[in-house]
């Protein structure tokens, strides 16, 4: 079959792996993955470790980091009849012109969107008892097959969420969460709870790794973009440009805003840690190439052509064929040599997608 090699097409991003190299676990230590370095101006492929990372950030570099936490938003229990039911937390139901962000801080969310299974089954007025002290009642069908849910419960929902709720690790990882998921996928600076799936670049970072970096003199700054369900989602149309992405809420501070500014002032480079940091910076950066804070909804799809102003360098994972996160990846690195590095990786027998390997593109 002939290679698809226009940018505009979903065809260009897909490719065969063999299934031995998803990882279904993280690596033993975080900073134990490997790395694999494409350097854009030489078109330069080296294999490293993630724990190199540190000695590629000069002094005076800024990394950017997306401290979204991830919750345990997937809810197990059953239908009246008996049967298994799954219910996927999404975010609460905000007010209108509410954030996201805004929303995960109060106090006690009842009213929630979510994914179910099976959605046939459960249409509003339906049921799912997870447990004796919770039970999830389908109020609405939504777009996107989504539902809208209230929980009942007498204690505080988050308290129900965090004792009753699974980790929602991504469906290619085909095992039931494990009590050590709730710290390995979570990155060790998170702190905004809202994601439903890890920003999994940063997976890889230890304190120590980042502590190495600071003293090297580079500069670790943090935003929040909360993960979505997009990011589960393929690229269905051939023709990207016919591609919508889910919004996903964002904030910048204005002290993050204000150091990124400077550093892009002096010259300095910075570097995105995943696509969700760097779909933030691109959002926010201006055509003069200043940083704006605040907080707003994001469906920014940064595919091929797209001219980067907020970014110098990508640490990224390895991702899903035809997905927007490989079209972003692409757009940076230039497709042909986002394709040898596939390549290079599955030759190298890589570990792909959220507990695999990393690459970083400079």
């Amino acid at each position: 079959m002939e290679i698809e090699t226009r940018p505009d097409r979903a065809r260009a991003y897909e490719y065969d792996l063999p299934r031995a190299l998803i990882a279904d676990r993280p690596a033993g230590r975080r900073d134990a993955s490997r790395l694999l370095h494409v350097d854009r101006g030489q078109g330069r492929l080296a294999d490293r470790w993630f724990s190199d990372l540190p000695d590629l950030i000069a002094p005076g570099d800024v990394l950017v980091v997306n401290d979204s936490r991830v919750f345990p938003a997937r809810l197990i229990g059953e239908r009246p009849s008996g049967a298994r039911a799954e219910v996927l937390l999404i975010r609460p139901v905000s007010d209108q012109g509410e954030l996201p962000t805004d929303a995960f801080d109060r106090p006690c969310p009842r009213e929630w969107v979510a994914l179910v299974r099976p959605g046939a089954k459960l249409k509003p007025g339906r049921r799912v008892r997870v447990s004796s002290e919770l039970t999830i009642e389908i109020v609405d069908s939504l777009a996107d097959g989504c539902r809208g849910v209230r929980l009942h419960g007498d204690r505080d929902p988050w308290e129900l969420i965090q004792r009753h709720g699974h980790v929602p690790l991504p469906p290619y990882i085909e095992r039931a969460d494990e009590p050590d998921d709730r710290d390995r996928y979570q990155t060790v600076y998170a702190r905004s709870r809202g994601s439903v799936a890890a920003p999994t670049a940063g997976l890889h970072f230890t304190d120590e790794l980042l502590d190495r970096t600071r003293a090297s003199g580079a500069d670790v700054v943090s935003l929040t973009l909360h993960v979505g369900i997009g990011t589960f989602r393929p690229v269905s149309a051939e023709r990207l440009d016919r591609h919508r992405l889910h919004a996903e809420a964002y904030r910048v501070g204005a002290p993050a805003a204000d150091r990124l500014n400077r550093a892009r002032a002096e010259g300095r480079r910075i570097w995105a840690v995943g696509t969700t940091s760097c779909r933030v910076l691109e959002t926010i950066c201006d055509v003069a190439g200043r940083f704006a804070p605040g907080a707003g909804w994001t469906d920014l799809f940064i595919r091929s052509p797209h001219e980067f102003r907020g970014i110098d360098c990508l640490v990224t994972n390895f991702h899903l064929p035809r997905s927007s996160l490989l079209m972003l990846v692409a757009a940076f690195a230039g497709l042909p040599l986002t394709r040898r590095a596939y390549a290079h990786a599955i030759e190298e027998r890589y570990r792909f997608y959220s507990y695999g390997d990393a690459m970083v593109v400079t």
